[in-house]
């Protein structure tokens, strides 16, 4: 009946329809052939008017995601990333698969598609930190598409300004955020990854960038990148979570866009990083 905004009404999208919206944004054939995205569990002609965008599917967002009402998750990370022959209620992802099927809330993921896509996840990271993207790090042949961005700040400013300034654009966590590098030299040129990008340290060093900013950063390869006699970018540091939350704004707003505000989309602030406490040595 007119004005009715129940499973008849054409306004509210069938879940293949907002998955359609999704992979529009985040074409599955640009995940890598390694990765899992698409939909998990969740029946694609059933209707969906609320959902959850976070980037760990865990206990904590599934919580979330039923005690608010929604009928679909889009998350981040991969749940089922590795090859399994079951999902028994007593293993810790086939308990969150069982949950989610009992409470009929779909899940669906866009990982390495959304990190490739543009705008993708590594926009979104360049756009909080306040830098004017010119283009992928490491760029598909398309040119426009690909893992990480290179961007530009509309002045150079010391470096430690510019850690403070990724610290203040980024979500909370306990480890923080940390630097390598000169405090003092001046950063314009920047070069981001969402999530863990130490394996594009040669590149951002080829792209001639002042600082490079990535997750999960390890001790070897940071450590061998600043030892490099060539002019290498100052590393900023930041946990993994942190560096992607930033995307499931966007990933919203496609959803928002899409259905002109028939579906009410929410952004999970849940910190799902691991790390919980920090600790320094107490000096005596």
């Amino acid at each position: 009946m007119p004005g009715n905004a129940t499973c008849e009404n054409p306004r509210v999208p069938a879940l293949a329809e907002v998955i359609a919206a999704l992979e529009q944004a985040y074409p599955p054939e640009l995940a890598e052939s390694w990765d899992a995205v698409g939909l998990v569990c969740g029946d694609p002609a059933e209707h969906v008017d609320k959902v959850l965008f976070c980037v760990d599917p865990v206990d904590e967002t599934v919580d979330e995601a039923i005690a608010g009402g929604a009928q679909l998750i889009v998350a981040h990370h991969p749940l089922l990333l590795r090859g399994v022959h079951g999902v028994p209620a007593d293993s810790t992802k086939g308990r969150l698969v069982h949950r989610l099927i009992r409470a009929g809330v779909a899940l669906y993921c866009a990982h390495t598609n959304a990190d490739s896509a543009s705008p993708g996840v590594s926009d979104a990271l360049a756009d909080a930190i306040g830098l004017t993207v010119l283009g992928p790090l490491d760029p598909r042949e398309d040119g426009v598409t690909g893992i990480g961005r290179i961007g530009e700040l509309p002045a150079p400013e010391p470096f430690s300004a510019f850690v403070e300034r990724v610290a203040n654009a980024l979500p909370r966590t306990e480890p923080g955020v940390y630097g390598a590098g000169d405090p003092d030299r001046p950063i314009r040129r920047v070069a981001v990854s969402g999530g863990s990008g130490d394996s594009y340290l040669k590149r951002a060093t080829a792209a001639g960038v002042d600082a490079y900013v990535t997750a999960d950063l390890r001790h070897h390869p940071a450590g061998e990148h600043l030892a490099d006699i060539a002019e290498v970018p100052a590393l900023v540091g930041v946990t993994h979570w942190a560096s992607e939350w930033p995307w499931c704004e966007q990933a919203s707003g496609v959803v928002r866009a899409a259905f002109a505000g028939n579906v009410d989309v929410h952004v999970s602030t849940r910190c799902t990083d691991p790390w919980t406490l920090r600790a320094t040595r107490t000096e005596h």
